[in-house]
């Protein structure tokens, strides 16, 4: 998404989508909280009145940024995954998806920081009838890919498929706990060298420990 640059005039029609571009200028800069619906509309050059003829305020907004984030950090993954050469055995191809997935997670968290909080935030709502149920949050997609290369991992017979619940949840667990000790833990003040160590290590734990769940009591 390409975003209008400060102090330029908005003189086209898609005011919606402009605003979202700043929006996503402003996440990337600061972390969702410096999204605000009047800086959106003063970026692209608008009144805040004009901007609220497309959002009811800044809750929609951010849930605009929100999507796109998570877009972001999907679109991350799938390209560290197709770095990944191919491998004949469909094992150790599902391991290496797995991994790459698991390192463009990572990678987006360290290198865009403001836009990964804001694919994780939660904009709040704006007013609504009293009694009328939240709306459900459709899957993330990031997600999404973890379970799928988990899914052919269970299907070459590394994971039972009994196990892969709870292997889901470990591997996002795992990816997204680092991504927040780099981004606000003591790992943060590592080395670069010693970081990517510490992805590695972690990855590859990932991955030795979803192999484990087939050899576990029990399975």
């Amino acid at each position: 998404m390409a975003a209008i640059s400060g102090g330029k005039s908005y003189h086209h029609g898609d005011l919606r989508n402009a605003l979202i571009c700043a929006a996503v200028d402003l996440a990337t800069e600061g972390g969702p909280e410096r999204v605000v619906l009047r800086e959106a509309a003063r970026r692209v050059g608008v009144s805040a009145t004009a901007a609220y003829r497309h959002f009811d305020g800044r809750g929609e907004l951010l849930g605009a940024v929100k999507v796109h984030a998570q877009r972001a950090l999907a679109e991350s993954m799938e390209r560290a995954a197709a770095r990944v050469p191919g491998a004949d055995d469909p094992a150790v191809a599902a391991e290496l998806r797995l991994a790459a997935l698991g390192r463009g997670y990572v990678g987006f968290a360290v290198d865009q920081p403001g836009l990964y909080r804001a694919a994780f935030c939660t904009p709040r709502r704006a007013w609504a009838p009293p009694g009328l149920p939240a709306e459900p949050e459709p899957e993330i997609r990031a997600f999404a890919l973890l379970k799928d290369a988990l899914h052919a991992l269970s299907g070459a017979g590394r994971i039972p498929r009994r196990a892969r619940p709870a292997a889901e949840a470990a591997t996002w667990s795992a990816v997204h706990g680092l991504s927040l000790l780099l981004l606000d833990g003591p790992l943060g003040r590592l080395p670069e060298q010693g970081r990517a160590d510490v992805v590695e290590s972690t990855l590859a734990l990932v991955v030795s420990g979803a192999r484990a769940e087939r050899r576990s009591p029990g399975r």
